[in-house]
């Protein structure tokens, strides 16, 4: 009988999920270090070498809001709490940046571990929810004033930083940031022109399908945990969704044969049939995206919900 349990609590002990385990939080990036790739005019050509560095050099702070995003989304909460608290008391990120790609690196992974947080922080303590949400509050005070001093035409960019800070604004109910936010949407629902195309994105050769999709990411997450519905936001999701199908008017307007978008990239459009409850546009699957907060398949908890319709 005793060997029949030890048996027993052997084969629980391997059916028990392996998210429950948790590793020690890496050292903190305080400084970031990052650089530019593009080779051409339009940014739209690579240099493989200069991307490899960046992608080296950025390396530990992927792997850490992936690592967050992975256990928020599977619910080990106390994992993803531990890993953030960590890093927020030892002022991660705050450090010097290094060129403008650095701050692009700074307000993805900021909009990223808002989104996961959100997920976990019913189970979050008083004192860690204190420390996480200062130092999310002090990264996202930052972006807006980088942000705000910023001359020249907005483009996806300013979308991300908006996004960074609605979701920080969300996760901790400053009106404040939920405002700048708003704003930084209205401005973008401005620019979308009258055939749903985004101007700044249509200048991007043979990378404007690319980045009308990684404009819209940010804006349809925004939009919904913003509970705002736009016209033209919809407008840029029908001309992304049917440039993505279909890029030859793209090609023909921009001059430029289009990198073709899959169904992994084109993911995100489940946040918006969420929000807006078209139930012909989720995707069957979607994927695992650490700026977005994980897994899109689970709602996100900042993201507000519609009743399913179909058009």
């Amino acid at each position: 009988m005793k060997r029949t349990k030890l048996f027993t609590a052997w084969l629980l002990a391997l059916a028990a999920p392996a998210a429950l385990a948790c590793t020690a939080p890496p050292p903190a990036v305080i400084d970031i270090d990052a650089n530019s790739y593009y080779s051409d005019a339009h940014h739209s050509v690579i240099d493989p070498v200069l991307r490899a560095r960046n992608i080296a050099n950025t390396k530990p702070i992927d792997d850490f809001l992936a690592d967050v995003a992975k256990n928020a989304s599977l619910g080990n909460a106390a994992c993803a709490l531990g890993w953030l608290e960590s890093w927020a008391g030892q002022k991660a990120l705050l450090g010097k940046l290094s060129s403008e790609q650095a701050w692009y690196v700074r307000k993805w992974t900021l909009g990223g571990m808002a989104l996961s947080y959100a997920r976990v922080k019913p189970a979050a303590g008083a004192a860690q929810q204190q420390a996480i949400e200062s130092w999310f509050k002090t990264l996202a005070d930052a972006t807006m004033a980088h942000s705000d001093a910023h001359k020249g035409t907005r483009n996806n960019h300013y979308y991300w930083e908006g996004l960074a800070v609605t979701a920080v604004g969300g996760v901790t109910g400053d009106e404040r940031y939920l405002g700048w936010g708003r704003k930084v949407f209205e401005h973008a629902m401005g620019q979308v022109a009258a055939d749903g195309s985004l101007p700044p994105e249509m200048e991007r050769g043979a990378k404007a399908l690319h980045y009308h999709v990684f404009a819209a990411v940010p804006l349809v997450m925004s939009a919904s945990i913003l509970d705002i519905r736009s016209p033209k936001l919809d407008q840029l999701m029908r001309f992304t969704i049917a440039a993505a199908q279909d890029p030859s008017a793209m090609e023909k307007a921009t001059g430029f044969a289009q990198e073709r978008a899959n169904g992994s990239e084109m993911s995100f459009a489940i946040i918006y049939a969420r929000h807006e409850g078209r139930a012909e546009l989720m995707p069957a699957k979607a994927n695992f995206q650490p700026r977005l907060g994980g897994d899109l398949n689970l709602p996100n908890p900042l993201e507000h919900l519609a009743a399913r319709k179909s058009q």
